[in-house]
């Protein structure tokens, strides 16, 4: 088992901690900016009653009291201000890829970490599932610091059997079946899969969801290294690319720029929000600048 945000639990701590700070700002921005409606209104309980005022919602007359207290009561609720918080993080190989100092997976289990503990500070329930070819790990949401400290380490292990392929379409119904409550969604991937559109359409009708893209930057332009050999690490197929060729890089640009262009569209279109995190960027200011940049939307 290998460790993705430290090198042993002594340094685990001190990172948490680092995060945390880290974090007191991000859950400020998830508060202030427009996700903050999602603390209002998504649920009521009944609170008591009292007499109709003028103006009142007739709606909200409670009949079985008014009837025998002889004049107009109404029913009075209060909101629930508990915002529910999920993440669907991508572990599968194409994620353990580099071309700097930190990994795919690196920046994504830094961004879940650090909006696991965003949701501490917000005092929010946080779930997560985690997902390679197969679903790895799974807990619904809950309270407190036991539940994000057991995901602060979970983010900290990657398991050493990997299996090929991507299963985020599974990840995401089972996310569907899991939340029965209104809910923030953060899915963390790169998105190299097919068959995620439909069940991210189903969670949009009911959620929130933010997709946020994990990319590198070589995505846009790869550095001139003359022939170089690649390995695809789900498939193991390889090939030697001409990295110093004009058009090749030409080609190498365009594809992945429209790959980039096609999926952001998509996301809009079937009702989430993109986000790309590049894996030269601190995650803490990017989560940061795109929660709060919600709060002038």
């Amino acid at each position: 088992m290998n460790h993705i945000l430290s090198e042993d639990r002594t340094a685990l701590a001190k990172r948490a901690s680092l995060l945390r700070l880290s974090a007191i700002t991000l859950a400020e921005g998830m508060r202030s900016g427009s996700f903050k409606s999602l603390y209002r209104g998504q649920g009521i309980e009944f609170s008591g009653v009292r007499e109709y005022l003028r103006d009142d919602d007739v709606r909200a007359i409670d009949w079985n009291v008014t009837a025998r207290m002889g004049r107009p009561y109404v029913k009075l609720f209060e909101e629930e201000r508990e915002l529910n918080v999920f993440l669907v993080v991508d572990e599968s190989l194409s994620m353990n890829t580099v071309s700097g100092y930190r990994t795919r997976l690196e920046t994504a289990m830094e961004c879940a970490s650090l909006l696991s503990l965003a949701s501490l500070q917000n005092e929010s329930p946080v779930g997560a599932v985690m997902f390679n070819g197969n679903i790895t790990f799974s807990c619904a949401p809950k309270a407190g610091s036991d539940q994000v400290f057991m995901l602060l380490t979970r983010f900290d292990e990657c398991e050493t059997e990997q299996v090929k392929g991507s299963a985020l379409d599974t990840a995401l119904v089972g996310a569907d079946k899991m939340l029965h409550k209104r809910t923030l969604i953060l899915i963390i991937s790169d998105f190299r899969t097919s068959q995620w559109e439909q069940p991210f359409a189903h969670l949009c009708h009911k959620h929130d969801v933010v997709a946020i893209r994990i990319s590198d930057p070589v995505d846009e332009q790869i550095p001139e290294l003359g022939s170089v050999p690649f390995v695809d690490t789900e498939t193991g197929y390889r090939a030697v690319l001409p990295t110093s060729s004009a058009r090749f890089k030409h080609v190498w640009y365009a594809h992945n720029n429209k790959h980039l262009e096609t999926w952001r569209d998509e996301c809009l279109r079937r009702g989430g929000i993109p986000l790309v995190v590049r894996t030269d960027s601190d995650p803490a200011v990017e989560l940061t600048k795109f929660f709060t940049a919600w709060e002038h939307k």
